[in-house]
């Protein structure tokens, strides 16, 4: 049974460095991902980042690089709008918890480590493929509507005292914010 909410965005590199940790930690068997937009304004397809914007990424990636060192990651090229792929996850979540979180997996690593864009359908369908989905079910106009399920993660999202990400949530309400040392994580989830 799922019993911590992690609210994170694909686009966010302290959030996959924060889902890597988890998995590294062999919990996610009682985390429920929930995919939230931090950045909903951000373009499809997905545009270079260039001047500010660029040095801020690279400046994000070497945050995390310093932070996780053990983490395979690359500076993409822009950030994606996440729209899409948020509600591919929650549609393959959905269908097969266990399959579904490996795709969420992939597709943060399709991301940092590869510089895809996941506001493109042929990538949230390739990854979706990958994980033994029929990419139809997953992505575009054929696939179930999961804007409920949405609207429930941005309203439990918007509840809590914080809308950072990435955010871990205790049933008591407790939040832990950011990426955190796998310690502390440990600590969190013991209920210290």
């Amino acid at each position: 049974m799922n019993t911590y909410r992690l609210y994170s965005d694909f686009n966010c590199p302290f959030c996959y460095a924060m889902h890597e940790r988890l998995h590294t930690l062999g919990v996610m068997d009682r985390i429920s991902w929930h995919g939230v937009q931090h950045a909903p304004h951000l373009p499809v397809p997905m545009a270079g980042w260039a001047g500010h914007l660029a040095a801020e990424l690279k400046q994000e990636v070497q945050m995390v690089r310093r932070l996780a060192p053990e983490l395979p990651i690359a500076v993409p090229p822009g950030k994606p709008n996440t729209g899409r792929a948020i509600a591919a996850s929650a549609r393959a979540l959905h269908m097969d918890p266990l399959r579904g979180g490996e795709f969420v997996r992939s597709l943060y690593r399709s991301f940092w480590v590869d510089g895809q864009d996941l506001s493109d359908e042929t990538v949230l369908q390739r990854e979706a493929e990958r994980q033994g989905f029929a990419s139809a079910q997953i992505v575009g106009t054929e696939a179930t509507t999961v804007d409920a399920i949405l609207r429930a993660w941005n309203d439990q999202w918007a509840e809590a005292d914080h809308q950072g990400v990435p955010l871990l949530q205790r049933p008591d309400g407790t939040l832990l914010v950011g990426l955190m040392p796998a310690d502390v994580l440990e600590e969190f989830l013991s209920g210290k």
